[in-house]
């Protein structure tokens, strides 16, 4: 048995500091594995199972389309450019991590951490945002067009231009949220004190 058919059994439940850049592990089944500083750069995770992994890692361009990333620790990765199309990300945390670019379009982020997170450029378009913690994150440039960030908490958060064209800001907390060019066409904003 090869390693990789070990890791993607679940044999193996430390991978710390492992180079896995552009393995296959699609499907593998990776729940409560410790990921940190490992390097996934490339690698091919649709469908894996990574309920409550550790991923503070490299992850950058990995694919983890079908996912199950439910209470996954993905603080201070490098997670540019990577795809969660229909990934499962409830109870992830995010904070301090590298998502520029990344794609998290439709997906449901509810009460998801993205504390201190740089989500510069990132597509958020029509995700469900409800209760999620954006304080202090970097969303400049960000598409949260038709986004539903009901009682989300964005303090502090940088909104430099993002598109929030549509977007359900019912009830938001935004003290001290940088507007400077944001797009708010159509955005309801009932129950956020927003003065621009």
């Amino acid at each position: 048995m090869t390693n990789i058919e070990a890791i993607c059994q679940g044999k193996i439940k430390l991978l710390s500091g492992y180079n896995l850049a552009g393995a296959d592990l699609s499907g593998a089944e990776l729940a409560d594995t410790d990921l940190s500083q490992a390097n996934l750069s490339g690698a091919n995770l649709a469908g894996a199972n990574l309920q409550r992994a550790i991923l503070r890692a490299n992850l950058r361009g990995a694919d983890f389309s079908g996912a199950d990333l439910r209470g996954a620790d993905f603080r201070n990765a490098d997670l540019r450019g990577v795809y969660f199309g229909n990934a499962q990300l409830g109870d992830s945390s995010f904070g301090g991590a590298f998502l520029a670019g990344a794609a998290l379009g439709n997906l449901d982020l509810s009460g998801v951490d993205f504390r201190g997170a740089d989500l510069r450029a990132v597509n958020l378009a029509r995700a469900i945002l409800h209760h999620a913690d954006l304080s202090h994150a970097n969303l400049s440039g960000a598409d949260l067009s038709g986004a539903d960030l009901e009682e989300a908490i964005l303090n502090g958060a940088v909104m430099r231009g993002a598109n929030l064209t549509g977007a359900n800001l019912l009830c938001a907390a935004i003290e001290h949220t940088l507007w400077d060019g944001a797009l708010l066409d159509r955005a309801c904003l009932q129950g956020t004190p927003l003065s621009l």
